[in-house]
């Protein structure tokens, strides 16, 4: 508790200064969503066709009755990371702009053709990431053009901004965030207040993001690299959309809201977390059928088994052992395994 009193005194010194986007605007706009004070205005990031087709994002803005920061939650990069999709739109209904100090821009579904073709990873018009294209191009395929757009209307006219995230259709996930070390002691402190705001009790220590702002390849990292404290969170796992997820991170974001003094009422940090210094990912060495001899959130010693790979007829083909000990963050939700996919994530605690 005491590092968290020392936490909330220097982020009130350095946010003394207004943000660069907590000016007190009239109104407030993203895309086609315009809100005067004290209104939520619902609109859409319009991607224009180019190479390829045009993409409507929807997007919503919280215009609050007064001035204060501007704070961005986005969703569904991934379109079948339905937990977060849910979250931003039971969001979008829970805040109040009458009760709002500042303004929350809300995006609950970036990757529309993923969600509607049910599509995990990547976005179907042109097989890209959408978390790995970011700032964007404006005369790229649909996924740099939209990650371009978000950039400019989204991330820049933010002032903190959450990435929300969750197992896909084929990971089973067990809840953490991503806090980014930026080497910046005044935003990583804010932004280190801010995850433990959020209250998931894994988070793990992001310090080999890239620095370039034009490189930023993540929708967080591309915030963090133009100053924007931030993080992404991630509950939800294998397509399902359990009420504990939800819930994980609808109460996390208002968490956050209420640190940032955007919100009545006091947050709710996580006390003791879990703090993981790395990944040490397990990769498939053969394509076959996966099974999986622990779950999410196990936690593993280094060279025990995880899962096995057999062919088609039952043949162990490969056997998958943790290459560190730590804690399973995820692991395959789905028999179907090809050779070079990941089959689990182990988290190595920090000691």
């Amino acid at each position: 508790m005491a590092q968290w009193i020392l936490i909330g005194l220097c982020v009130g010194i350095v946010l003394g200064a207004a943000p660069a986007g907590a000016q007190d605007r009239a109104t407030f706009t993203v895309g086609t969503a315009t809100a005067a004070r004290g209104q939520k205005a619902v609109g859409a990031i319009e991607v224009p066709a180019g190479v390829d087709a045009a993409l409507s994002i929807p997007v919503v803005v919280v215009h609050g009755a007064t001035s204060g920061p501007v704070l961005a939650i986005v969703a569904g990069l991934h379109g079948t990371e339905y937990a977060s999709i849910v979250a931003v739109e039971r969001l979008i209904h829970l805040l109040d702009p009458a009760e709002l100090s500042g303004s929350v821009v809300l995006v609950p579904l970036v990757n529309v053709p993923s969600f509607e073709q049910k599509v995990p990873h990547v976005n179907p018009v042109d097989g890209k990431n959408m978390n790995r294209m970011f700032p964007g191009r404006p005369d790229g395929t649909q996924t740099e053009r939209a990650s371009y757009l978000i950039t400019q209307q989204v991330v820049e006219q933010c002032d903190h901004l959450i990435d929300l995230h969750g197992g896909d259709l084929d990971e089973s996930l067990r809840p953490y965030t991503y806090w980014t070390k930026t080497g910046n002691e005044p935003q990583d402190s804010i932004s280190k207040a801010m995850v433990l705001a959020f209250g998931l009790d894994t988070i793990i220590i992001s310090a080999d993001r890239p620095t370039d702002p034009g490189a930023s390849r993540y929708l967080e990292n591309t915030a963090s690299t133009r100053g924007k404290p931030s993080f992404t969170a991630e509950a939800g796992h294998a397509g399902t959309v359990e009420p504990e997820d939800v819930d994980a991170l609808v109460n996390g974001s208002l968490s956050v809201l209420r640190y940032l003094k955007m919100l009545p009422g006091a947050a709710t940090p996580v006390e003791s977390p879990v703090w993981i210094e790395r990944l040490a990912d397990v990769t498939s060495e053969a394509t076959g059928i996966f099974t999986p001899l622990v779950k999410r959130g196990a936690y593993v010693q280094r060279g025990m088994e995880i899962g096995y790979v057999t062919d088609y007829v039952g043949r162990r083909l490969f056997d998958a052992r943790a290459p560190e000990s730590g804690v399973i963050l995820y692991i395959r939700a789905v028999p179907s395994m090809t050779r070079g996919e990941t089959i689990a994530s182990v988290g190595v605690v920090q000691r």
